[in-house]
């Protein structure tokens, strides 16, 4: 799937920057220097594209999403205008030579995804108040859910460290990571920085981990093994659950699925458990937590009879429209938010970060706090 996604991205971006650059010729500036000479104006509207190819060069994946948001609000801006015209009946002949469509969507598309930005960089709180019939610790339960984090995209290891102290100021009896701490541009510094950052969190009963689909790597070029990333989490007194299970104070468990991915890796000879298996020793009178990166498995899951799932992986759809998209074509049993099936209640989080992406337009990055109140 990713090669025609990726493959479709390539070809959607060499048809905007052929359109983009028959848009930049209609700009006065590049008439009054060109004049009538077609070869000249083409070559001046090609400017703007050698920005976005030397930009390419450090954030090839950034520098398409910004080409592909530019011809997407063009193509919208050409076609008001041209309704525009139709319903004044005006055809733009002799009209006043600053082209307004192309004044208008520069700052439009600018202002868009400056706001996109600023969802991505900036993390917010998002909560959450469930209740059970079940018996809880003290009768209560404050889970604080972090996924996503990609460690090097919009903050290094310094940077998620200080987004530590604000979860650490919502006195966490729990923390719960959903997958993907880390990817394969995340230097070993950052993630030993990160690792000991999540493991200074003070809780009440622990700080969970399971594994996303990027944190074992897919190139193996980084500078460690998962193997180096899974003792540095347990050195720091974090608990990684793959396919396991925790009990707290024999009232609570906390079930860590395997990434879904986990077989598909080259070499790999793990197996990933289903719920049915996983759970079928398990007290069911007790409240049940589960770790599960991508949200993919809720009929299972709700089956199973577990009480909460909390995933990520989708970051919120990260882009308009791709959340909508991906709810059509099936690819994840949610999103984003919250959702009950029969008497499992699951919780999709945004992520604290991104995938090489530095624009949120579809959602906000934030990190969630989930207070449970039970019998």
């Amino acid at each position: 799937m990713w090669f025609f996604i990726l493959g479709g991205a390539v070809v959607m971006a060499i048809v905007g920057a052929i359109y983009l650059v028959s848009r930049f010729r209609r700009f006065g500036i590049v008439r009054a220097v060109a004049g009538e000479r077609v070869w000249l104006q083409r070559l001046l509207a090609c400017i703007p594209l050698v920005g976005f190819a030397v930009y390419g060069l450090f954030e090839t994946v950034n520098a398409v999403i910004i080409l592909l948001h530019l011809a997407a609000f063009w193509l919208i801006g050409d076609l008001v205008t041209m309704i525009v015209r139709k319903v004044t009946k005006k055809s733009g002949e002799g009209q006043s030579r600053v082209y307004w469509t192309g004044i208008i969507v520069l700052l439009v598309c600018a202002v868009y995804l400056a706001i996109g930005r600023y969802n991505a960089f900036h993390v917010d709180r998002t909560g959450y108040e469930l209740t059970t019939d079940k018996s809880l610790p003290n009768g209560k339960l404050r889970v604080v859910l972090i996924a996503d984090s990609h460690v090097g995209t919009t903050f290094d290891g310094a940077g998620f460290a200080e987004y530590m102290q604000k979860i650490q100021a919502e006195h966490p009896d729990i923390v719960i990571f959903a997958g993907d701490f880390v990817d394969d541009s995340t230097t070993r510094e950052d993630m030993i920085a990160a690792c000991r950052a999540l493991g200074s969190l003070q809780t009440t009963y622990g700080v969970f981990y399971s594994y996303g689909n990027h944190d074992k790597g897919y190139y193996n070029s980084r500078g460690y093994t998962p193997e180096e990333l899974e003792t540095e989490l347990t050195n720091n007194s974090v608990t990684v659950l793959e396919d396991e299970v925790v009990s707290i104070l024999d009232e609570v468990y906390i079930i860590g699925r395997m990434d879904r991915n986990e077989g598909e890796r080259k070499n790999s000879s793990k197996k990933r458990m289903s719920m049915e298996e996983i759970t079928k020793e398990l007290d069911k009178s007790r409240y049940m937590i589960v770790i599960d990166h991508q949200p993919n498995d809720y009929a299972a899951e709700a089956a199973s009879g577990v009480d909460l799932v909390l995933s990520g992986h989708t970051h919120g759809g990260q882009l308009i429209p791709l959340g909508p998209v991906g709810r059509l074509m099936g690819a994840n049993d949610a999103v984003y938010g919250k959702e009950i099936r029969d008497n499992t209640t699951f919780i999709v989080t945004s992520g604290i970060s991104d995938w090489e992406i530095d624009y949120k337009t579809g959602t906000k990055s934030e990190y969630v706090v989930i207070d449970i109140v039970g019998h």
